[in-house]
């Protein structure tokens, strides 16, 4: 009989070893891990090949852990002035944005009989693009100085800045306690926001230097927590974790924020990757195919609309045609975020199984989409621009006699 903590230690063993294949795999094909990550969730869960038993726990527990280092990092990448003026340039386009892409989840939800909460679920899952592929992609494909990648990155600085304001709504709402106890936390969440971008303005440097050290492990201890401090705080309050994550990111501002994510990125890796899987976990393969024909007209659907939003964004700051396809192309990817708002109404039982698979297949399907479609914009646009030969010329023979 195997010990259960040797067990738990060979389920993890064997888990962490996979996901470093499937992250050597991705690589090799310069593609994002995400979708392998919860092909191997799918693997190790019900209904799997091998069902983990002693360590789900602890992958559990993990898998938080991840979320809320994935939204740390996310708020280390901006600053409070950068946010400001991002909001400015883009609150335009933001809003196109969420029209045209939260609308086709929650009219897919209702058509399926999902009610008003799987539809604000599946409205925020088709809605945010994936920043972290959005980031690799333009930077492998060397588009980081392109005229059109400002305009991309204000428009998922608003969308990073929406989900600040939609998880308290639906971390609420999932919870059981109404629409008016989500409007509760939309208030208090948009009271924190203003709180901490009025903080991180003034007194930024404060912030800074209170969790700063020029000892790595003080450091990193520190960062840890006060990152999971200010998460369960806000958890507490209905805020959601991941927003405080999120916040406590911007406030850490100039070069500790450097330091911070140059410390924190494989932490980060190794907890998301914890993620991915977990949600995998609490999917049965089975309930896929029932909803794959769903997903993939989901997916149709929302990539033509995010390039239509990249595309208007684009024209609007006399982008070139080229230009608007490609800020287009950038944003169709789904990844983290949708995985972590379809995992928060999973947790808490609050939408049907079905929705859950769904989230699973469309998410797999978006991110190995959007970057395909970002590699291959560029050809696809020059063809379609090429001059069509004329019609009474294609027909001629010059052999033929009559």
């Amino acid at each position: 009989m195997v010990d259960e903590t040797a067990l738990a230690l060979i389920e993890l063993g064997a888990v962490f070893f996979a996901l470093g294949v499937l992250g050597r795999v991705a690589g090799r094909f310069g593609m994002s891990p995400i979708p392998l990550y919860l092909l191997g969730g799918l693997a190790f869960g019900h209904g799997g090949f091998v069902p983990l038993g002693e360590a789900g726990e602890f992958a559990h527990l993990a898998a938080e852990i991840g979320v809320v280092l994935l939204l740390l990092l996310l708020g280390l990448e901006y600053t409070a002035p950068e946010l400001v003026t991002g909001l400015r340039r883009s609150w335009q386009a933001g809003l196109l944005d969420i029209a045209l892409n939260a609308t086709p989840g929650a009219l897919l939800a209702l058509l399926l009989g999902w009610g008003p909460t799987g539809a604000l679920v599946l409205a925020g899952i088709t809605y945010i693009s994936s920043s972290g592929i959005a980031a690799k992609v333009l930077t492998d494909l060397g588009r980081l100085g392109n005229r059109e990648t400002p305009v991309v990155l204000s428009i998922l600085v608003f969308e990073d800045l929406a989900m600040a304001l939609y998880l308290p709504i639906l971390t609420a709402i999932v919870a059981g306690v109404g629409w008016f106890g989500g409007f509760k936390a939309l208030a208090i969440a948009l009271f924190v926001i203003t709180c901490v971008l009025v903080i991180s303005l003034k007194y930024g440097h404060f912030v800074s230097w209170l969790v700063d050290s020029a000892d790595r492990e003080v450091f990193l201890l520190k960062l840890l927590g006060s990152a999971l401090l200010v998460a369960g705080i806000a958890q507490g309050l209905q805020v959601s974790a991941a927003v405080g994550a999120f916040m406590l990111g911007i406030a850490i501002s100039g070069s500790t924020a450097n330091n911070a994510a140059k410390l924190l990125e494989p932490l980060r890796d190794l907890f998301a990757a914890m993620f991915f899987v977990v949600f995998g976990l609490t999917t049965d393969p089975a309930s896929i195919p029932p909803v794959l024909t769903w997903a993939i007209v989901l997916a149709i659907v929302t990539t033509a609309s995010k390039i239509a939003t990249g595309w208007w964004a684009a024209s609007r700051h006399g982008v070139a045609r080229m230009g608007r396809a490609r800020a287009g192309a950038a944003l169709v990817a789904r990844g983290e975020f949708s995985i972590v708002i379809a995992g928060l109404a999973v947790a808490q039982n609050a939408v049907e199984a079905e929705l859950a698979a769904l989230a699973t297949a469309y998410v797999l399907l978006m991110a190995v989409v959007g970057p395909t479609v970002a590699r291959f914009v560029e050809p696809i646009v020059e063809l379609l621009q090429r001059p069509r030969p004329d019609p009474e010329d294609a027909g001629r023979d010059p052999f033929f006699t009559p």
